[in-house]
């Protein structure tokens, strides 16, 4: 597969609408869990700030199911997660077959609001 078909192949879930978030619940996909078991090799999780007032600072969790049984962070290839800097793009990535099926994002906001979206890109398993 060459890099061409390979980006093409990838796909694109929004895990949190771009947004003035004033809260960790706002900027983060804290309710939502997606499945990971279809994808292969890394999965790409896209930050996106602008503007924040006071800080944030991510975290990716997996879990056993989408009710978030047994929820923990899961470790970034990349290392430690550390705090946005505003107007920047910050990039995770973690393998598929680390997790337990099912990953979330969390930011946590101190002293909002915060300008954030964050997006995840996965190549599906091939069959």
């Amino acid at each position: 597969m060459n890099i061409h078909s390979a980006l093409q192949a990838l796909t694109t879930v929004q895990l949190v609408a771009s947004q003035s978030a004033a809260n960790t619940a706002a900027a983060s996909s804290s309710t939502t869990y997606v499945d990971v078991r279809d994808y292969e090799g890394d999965i790409l999780i896209v930050i996106n700030p602008g503007a924040i007032t006071g800080s944030v600072t991510p975290d990716i969790q997996d879990a056993t199911d989408t009710s978030g049984t047994g929820t923990a962070s899961i470790a970034a290839n990349e290392g430690a997660y550390t705090a946005l800097a505003a107007n920047t793009v910050r990039k995770y990535t973690i393998n598929s077959s680390a997790t337990r099926g099912f990953i979330r994002v969390i930011n946590t906001v101190v002293t909002g609001p915060a300008l954030i979206s964050v997006t995840m890109h996965a190549r599906p398993k091939s069959v």
